[in-house]
């Protein structure tokens, strides 16, 4: 037995081999990599990584699909819920009409250009913001509901007449640049109509009708273009103005000729005087009618002035300092849908909501 146990240790102990001859097989064993072996075993290398690498493109390539197809699915989600709440629910949210700052929705087709429907979610807003704000209006009640479908009617009419006078005033080549609206508020701010500062101007436009500057000039850029749009198109008033401005330079009497030709039934009579003592902040003439008189000299007559709703010729009789008396005789431009109305028979408009 004791000679088994003997010749089996012999025996494991002639398998076992030393660390250095361990050390020098391995060295021996390594594969040599030669220019003509290089391809071969980059390949070797290579085909052993695959089996790790093309799992992991996998997942990656299926991580990005499903990405994708929730990205789709959620997009195509958010689209049908903002079209229903547009065109079937009439949505006015704050939400909605951010959205469609965004996404150019169209509310109605006026001839050849589109209607965005933020235009007439603006023009309906703000009335709603007045309304409930300053006359608490409850708009869930049925005079209230009542009255703005009323009114859902002449903002959705008013964007459409908007559209038909950029198309005027394409065919005329007229537009309103920002140097002319900037010029317009700070008329507006030296004769105190805007509040004493910005941030007053700013709190008003924010609690009667929810808007900020940059909304008050758009509303007054839709009404320069209008204007402007009008004045180009209505040569007549345009000839009657420099005709009778010509009498004037002439020597005519101002009181007389205003008697004969001015066209406000208001003043007419009295020769075209105001009949009242006008000062810088008065709001009852336009803001380009004051602007002049306080630049005339007494007994002056002035060059034709244009306002938002015709043309005017000045005169002031007295000056006391920050007070005018004057008179002026008075052209009306034709109205807007002079010109809108005929667009309309021949492009009807076509709508997109009730």
């Amino acid at each position: 037995m004791k000679y088994k146990v003997k010749k089996l240790l012999s025996k494991r102990s002639t398998r076992r081999k030393k660390p250095e001859q361990s050390l020098e097989e391995a060295i021996h064993n390594i594969p040599r990599i030669t220019n003509e072996t290089v391809a071969e075993h980059r390949e070797e290398v290579l085909s052993s990584a695959r089996k790790y690498i093309y799992p992991l493109q996998h997942s990656l390539r299926r991580i990005v699909l499903i990405s994708t197809g929730i990205f789709i699915i959620l997009a195509l989600t958010f689209f049908v819920y903002c079209t229903l709440a547009l065109y079937r629910f009439n949505a006015t949210s704050t939400f909605i009409y951010r959205v469609t700052q965004v996404i150019p929705f169209p509310v109605a087709k006026a001839g050849s250009l589109y209607v965005s429907y933020e235009d007439y979610l603006f023009e309906l807003r703000h009335y709603m913001h007045y309304y409930q704000t300053q006359q608490k209006v409850d708009f869930n009640s049925d005079s209230g509901r009542k009255q703005l479908a009323a009114f859902r009617k002449t903002a959705l009419q008013t964007v459409i007449n908007n559209a038909y006078t950029k198309q005027l005033a394409a065919r005329q080549h007229v537009s309103v640049g920002n140097a002319e609206i900037n010029n317009e508020i700070a008329l507006l701010r030296n004769q105190n109509r805007l509040g004493s500062s910005n941030a007053v101007f700013e709190d008003v436009l924010k609690e009667f009708w929810g808007w900020s500057i940059d909304d008050f000039k758009h509303e007054l850029r839709n009404q320069l273009l209008a204007q402007k749009a009008v004045s180009g198109l209505d040569t007549g008033t345009h000839q009657r103005a420099q005709a009778v401005l010509g009498r004037l330079r002439s020597g005519s009497d101002f009181a007389t000729i205003a008697k004969q030709y001015s066209e406000d039934p208001a003043t007419k009579a009295s020769g075209g005087d105001y009949g009242m003592v006008i000062d810088r902040t008065n709001r009852d003439l336009s803001p380009q009618v004051v602007d002049v008189l306080f630049k005339l000299q007494i007994g002056q007559a002035s060059d034709v002035v244009e306002t938002p709703l015709g043309l005017e010729i000045l005169k002031v009789n007295e000056h006391n300092g920050d007070t005018v008396r004057a008179s002026h005789i008075y052209f009306a431009f034709k109205p807007i849908s002079t010109y809108i109305d005929p667009l309309k028979v021949q492009h009807k408009p076509h709508y997109f909501i009730k």
